[in-house]
């Protein structure tokens, strides 16, 4: 009979579960590097326990990726709703007075994310030789793990814990009830009045969300731009869309502080203009997140960090313990789903496809999901210009795209980055209308490492955003300096 049938395990006390103390690899976390990578060693035959504390899935499933488009999408409609005129669609009494329930936008948010996290558990659990356990995994030394009362022990232990929403260390802040970017998913209410302290993507998407759902939003920001590791352009441009909806802007506020104010809250800014405090009712903290490694005994099994808690990994995800990988936004590698699910990929192929995958053979590319998106890949033309390399530049505004036009979505622009010697393609942003999508092609010429000429004389498909970016690599020119 095989060793590795259930018949075959011991009950283990507190656990509830019948399991061996002893497996080949053990999972901990289920985000999106966790259950493929946990197939992927079922498959090899490997007896797997994977290990959750909380909800299966991650916070892609939960809190970040699945929930919050799912209420851009809602968001999106509202707006559309209001703007239904303009493409001569009568709605009726009331046209552009939208109305928006909450508790039912959130209850289409809640049954998607039930049915992503139910169908992750059940994968896992359907799988042969894998063990799901549910609790809190510490490390105990360098290849046990205990969860609870048991001991679990592996010659091969992959971390996968994620991270959270950092809470600053901001004066008042303890006096007064904030909300997080996780505990945003719970809201089932709109605010009258909503401050945003941090100007990044994640700040910027819930600021259009929530006043296109009708809020009065406020983003306040210590930086002089919002997102400020894009080009000024860039950041003007997503400035100028957000302001044209209606959210306001404090820019500059570099000495932040909370204060309560009776049943609102006060923000205070340090800002050359306007007001020195924004008042709200609902406070939302978007300034950046915290990995989930706290708690986990890295010290007992020696797995090094950086100062800021990211286990620290090479170029293959290998922790500084032999025998202990660390994937997804827990190494401080990535902060998204894409860059987690290529971590499981460049794992997976090291140590079963005899390939030798790095994580710096990866090209940097990411969204930033307000509308018009941003989709971006390689470079900025800020970091091409310290590079010292000669480039070129060509630069097309969405006022001249047709399917942006006849869309009646023309706000933002597309831009790509060149090498004027090897005539690669180094950077792209396509801000506008489809950029999320129209940004692979770009990114999959970059990957190729062909020149920019075999996208610039690809046809492609009339009517679509697409099919200017060959236009656009037909107008390059030096790039200023």
């Amino acid at each position: 009979m095989d060793p590795r049938e259930p018949t075959h395990y011991r009950h283990i006390v507190g656990l509830g579960v019948l399991m061996a103390t002893s497996f080949d690899a053990i999972v901990i976390g289920t985000g999106q590097a966790g259950p493929a990578l946990t197939a992927r060693l079922a498959k090899a035959g490997m007896k797997v326990a994977v290990v959750e504390r909380g909800r299966f899935g991650g916070s892609c499933v939960n809190t970040g990726c699945t929930p919050t488009k799912t209420l851009v999408a809602s968001a999106y409609a509202a707006q559309l709703a209001r703007r239904a005129a303009e493409y001569g669609v009568v709605l009726g009494a009331g046209a552009g007075q939208v109305s928006v329930d909450m508790q039912r936008v959130k209850a289409r948010k809640d049954a998607l994310v039930e049915d992503f996290t139910k169908g992750v558990e059940k994968g896992l659990r359907s799988l042969p030789h894998c063990t799901v356990l549910q609790g809190h995994a510490r490390f105990t030394s360098p290849h046990e793990v205990s969860v609870g009362d048991a001991r679990l022990t592996a010659g091969r232990i992959f971390i996968d814990v994620g991270a959270r929403p950092a809470v600053p260390d901001m004066p008042g802040l303890g006096e007064v009830s904030y909300l997080t970017s996780s505990s945003m998913m719970d809201l089932d209410v709109l605010p009258r009045r909503l401050v945003i302290v941090g100007g990044g993507y994640v700040g910027l998407e819930f600021g259009q969300m929530y006043r296109r759902f009708g809020s009065e939003v406020t983003v306040v920001e210590m930086a002089p731009r919002l997102l400020a590791h894009e080009d000024d352009d860039v950041s003007a441009a997503v400035a100028d869309i957000l302001e044209r909806e209606g959210v306001h802007l404090r820019l500059g506020s570099r000495c932040i502080g909370i204060t309560a104010r009776g049943d609102e809250i006060g923000v205070s800014v340090d800002c050359a203009a306007d007001a020195p405090e924004v008042r709200g009712s609902h406070l939302l903290l978007a300034v950046g997140r915290h990995p989930n490694t706290d708690d986990l005994g890295l010290r007992e099994a020696g797995v090094a960090q950086d100062e800021r808690g990211f286990i620290v990994v090479d170029d293959q995800l290998r922790t500084s313990v032999p025998g202990i990988w660390a994937l997804g936004e827990c190494n401080g590698r990535g902060a998204f789903t894409h860059t987690a699910y290529n971590d499981f990929e460049i794992v997976a192929a090291n140590l079963f496809d005899g390939e030798a995958r790095r994580v710096t053979d990866r090209i940097p590319a990411y969204a930033v999901f307000v509308d018009p998106p941003l989709g971006r890949v390689g470079m900025t033309a800020a970091e091409v210009r310290r590079s010292g390399r000669r480039a070129l530049v060509g630069k097309r505004p969405m006022t001249k795209v047709s399917r942006a036009i006849e869309k009646g979505e023309t706000l933002g622009f597309m831009k790509v980055l060149v090498d004027a010697d090897s005539r690669q393609i180094l950077g792209a942003a396509i801000l506008g209308t489809g950029g999320d999508e129209a940004i692979h092609c770009i990114l999959d010429v970059m990957a190729a490492k062909v020149p920019y000429t075999v996208l610039q004389r690809t046809m492609h498909i009339h009517p679509t955003v697409a099919e200017l970016i060959p236009t656009v690599l037909g107008q390059l020119e030096p790039l200023p300096p």
